[in-house]
Formats: structure tokens, sequence, C-alpha cells
């Protein structure tokens, strides 16, 4: 008879986790079950989930719309492939998504995760300027503190001297990667880059706030002077909304809450909220023109196995049908000060450098470093599940979570204050 953990000290001989030193890692909680904003463990805790599965779970786990839509195709058609056919899941889906997004967006693509919706981006704008101008532009500019994926060409317009990619220095292309154009003198720098450089196909930034690179956060000023600087030099804008995306800043997408729109953008993540891989491309119609034609090289030559996932674009549908019948941007509102209530007064303990708040995303950062996975196994200890990254520890919880829990995540976090200079 197999006993009932056996696959767990199995699997730990054979299974390679994600950003973990597979040596030294201590062993992950055994998750069973999931519910609202709950982890269920197989010991029987359950803890308060503070990180959304990667921001994924915006609708919070196993709502039933979703579960249903995903039910319901897959009994119907799971999956067929996109050359030469067509479902109705994904074209209904294109279709919304080009309602939803602002401005002239309206050209989909779809993919299986962010870092290849990010990889469709890089190659629209470089064929974008072949196919217009016969022009070779194979750079990109992209700014400290970003992160845009695990891929080859997206590790290149990461901060090369973020932990994750630093060994990859040389093997990816170099890009131009600067500061955000926050102050006079860093626009000006942005300015005559632009000016310089003729191989630029396209600007790209995570709008508001850079995700993995800590919850840095900026004002809607940067962003509307990336739009003026790209407009006069003739450079694509590329908006990364895989973590924004889908109501995280208060608004549908932070291009939305910032009043200025890219040429293209990135979506993935909450697009089904967090119950199958599925993201998208987005390029506007005046970048798609340049593909619309009689040439066929002109041609976007990228076709994903899973491109379209029946299931995954039927429980995308059925998320924004969620965001039509239930108040989800009010509640990732009503968040933004629950969180601000909460955690504001934290900047004055003496082990906080700074406390940062946009939409449902808060992040305390640290004065100094301290072990994030002592820190994880604290967190867990107090009936949360929170995930720090360096010195940030931060929250991104699901829109629906209940007072009551975010309470005890915010609590959490507070007495963390306290000890933290003993991890």
């Amino acid at each position: 008879m197999t006993r009932r953990n056996d696959w767990y000290r199995s699997g730990l001989e054979h299974i390679w986790l994600p950003y973990a030193q597979m040596k030294t890692l201590p062993d992950p909680v055994s998750a069973v079950a999931t519910r609202g904003c709950l982890l269920t463990l197989e010991d029987g805790r359950t803890l308060v989930d503070g990180v959304g599965s990667w921001w994924t779970s915006v609708h919070g786990y196993n709502h039933p719309v979703l579960l249903a839509a995903a039910h319901a195709q897959l009994d119907a058609m799971p999956h067929v492939m996109l050359g030469g056919l067509a479902h109705e899941q994904a074209y209904r889906l294109a279709t919304r998504l080009a309602e939803t997004t602002p401005g002239s967006l309206s050209k989909v693509f779809f993919t299986e995760s962010g870092s290849v919706a990010v990889e469709v981006a890089m190659k629209i704008a470089v064929q974008y300027a072949l196919n217009l101008h016969g022009e070779r532009r194979t750079r990109f500019v992209s700014f400290t503190g970003g992160y845009h994926g695990d891929t080859f060409a997206t590790m290149s317009v990461c901060d090369p001297e973020e932990g994750m990619h630093r060994l990859f220095s040389g093997v990816v292309p170099e890009q131009y990667v600067i500061d955000l154009p926050d102050n006079e003198a860093r626009i000006d720098a942005l300015e005559s880059l632009l000016a310089e450089r003729g191989d630029i196909a396209a600007v790209m930034v995570e709008p508001l706030i850079q995700g993995a690179g800590g919850m840095r956060m900026h004002t809607p000023g940067v962003l509307q002077a990336l739009r003026e600087a790209c407009d006069r030099h003739g450079v694509l804008l590329i908006f990364d909304e895989i973590f924004t995306g889908f109501g995280r800043t208060g608004q549908m997408f932070a291009a939305d809450r910032a009043g200025v729109t890219p040429d293209i953008m990135c979506l993935g993540k909450a697009l089904t909220g967090g119950v199958t891989p599925l993201a998208a491309t987005i390029a506007s119609a005046d970048v798609y023109a340049a593909f619309h034609t009689d040439a066929p090289e002109h041609a976007l030559m990228h076709g994903p196995t899973f491109t379209g996932h029946a299931v995954g674009c039927a429980v995308a549908n059925a998320g924004l049908d969620l965001f039509e019948s239930e108040p989800r941007l009010d509640e990732a509102r009503a968040l933004e000060q629950a969180l601000l209530a909460d955690l504001s007064p934290l900047a004055d303990r003496p082990s906080v450098g700074d406390v940062r708040v946009c939409g449902a995303v808060a992040a305390v950062e640290f004065e100094t470093e301290f072990d994030v996975e002592a820190a994880r196994a604290w967190f867990i200890s107090r009936g949360t599940f929170i995930r720090p990254l360096g010195r940030v520890v931060y929250l991104t919880p699901a829109y629906t979570i209940p007072r009551e829990a975010l309470t005890a995540l915010t609590s959490a976090i507070g007495d963390f204050c306290d000890g933290v200079g003993s991890l």
C-alpha cells in the first residue's frame, strides 16, 4: 500500500523548482486544496495567501464561474490548433480584449506564458521596422529594476544587475538599460539616446509598478514622458502589463490609470484568474497595418503549439464576465485604501526603509537584508503565505479577500518588522 506522502519524498529527488538552490532549499510546504484566499496544507493547516500564486488569482481560488467555464470547455473540446482551424473561445476573447484595452490596441496574438508574450512583442517591433521602412532595428530600451521574463530575449531587457540573470551576461543580446525618466536629467538622457541611436525598435516598460524588481513604483508622468519621447523619435512603446493588467493598479490596466496608451501591450497572469496558462500580445491597428499586406514575408512568423488554448480562452472569457458582473475594480480600489491604512504606519519603524501602495499591491522595504527562506517559514508559522523579494515584503492578494484575512496578512507584516533583525 502506498503511503500518503510517498509522492512528496520521491518527487523531491527529481523535481527542479524555480529560482531555487535545490541543495539548500528548505522543504516546501505541501498544498492540497485552495478556496477563496486560503491554501490548505496536507497537515490540515490553512494559510491566508498574500501573493495570489504569483499575482494571478485575482478572483480568488476556485471561483465557480471560472471552474464551470473550464469544465464545459473540457467536455466540448479541450483544444485545437489555430493553424487552419478556428474556435469560438479564442475568437471571442480576441474581440473582447480589443474592446477592453485602450486606444487602438486591437490585434491579439495568444501565447502560453508572459515571457513568450514579451518575446512576441519584441519580434513585432523588430519586424515592424523591417516591413514598414526596410530598417534593421534590433535593440531595445528598458529600465533599471525591470523584469520581463526568463527566456533569452526577455532576459536581455531585464535589469542586467538583477540576481536572476547576472550569470547570462554576455550570452543574451546587450540592450540599452537606463534609469526610468522620473526627472528632467533622466528625460534628457532618454531623448539623447533615442536621437543618437538608429537601431532602437522599441522602449519597453512595466507601467506604474516594476513587479519582480521589488514592487518599485513610479508616477504616470514617467509613462507620459516615454510616450512623448517615443512619438518624437518614431520608436514603438511596449507596456508589459503581465503583472499590472486586469485591475491590479485599481484600473483595468495601468495604461488606463496613467492615461497613456502604448503601441503594444503584453498581458498574462490574471487573464485567466490563475486557473490555466494563457497570455496575449496586443498591437495597435497602426502597428498591425505593417504586417497586413500582400507580401508573404510580412507575416508574423510565430506559432506556439498551444496558441489560443481553448480551455484557457474559455476561462479568460469567464474572467472578463466576472469583471462585468462583480465589482472587481471597486474591490481593488478598496484594497488600496485598506493597505494604506494598515501598512503606512510601518514607515516609522526603525527596520523599515519605505512603504509603497498602488491599487492591490503593497510593498514594505526593509533597511537591511534578511534570510528570505527563513522569512517565508516565519510567515507560514503565522498562518500566512508571503514570499519576500529580496528586502521587500509585499502583498498582491485576491481582490476578493475578506477584510479579516487581509488584516491577518498586514498584522503579520507588522510583527515581522519587530523581529526581522533576527533572521
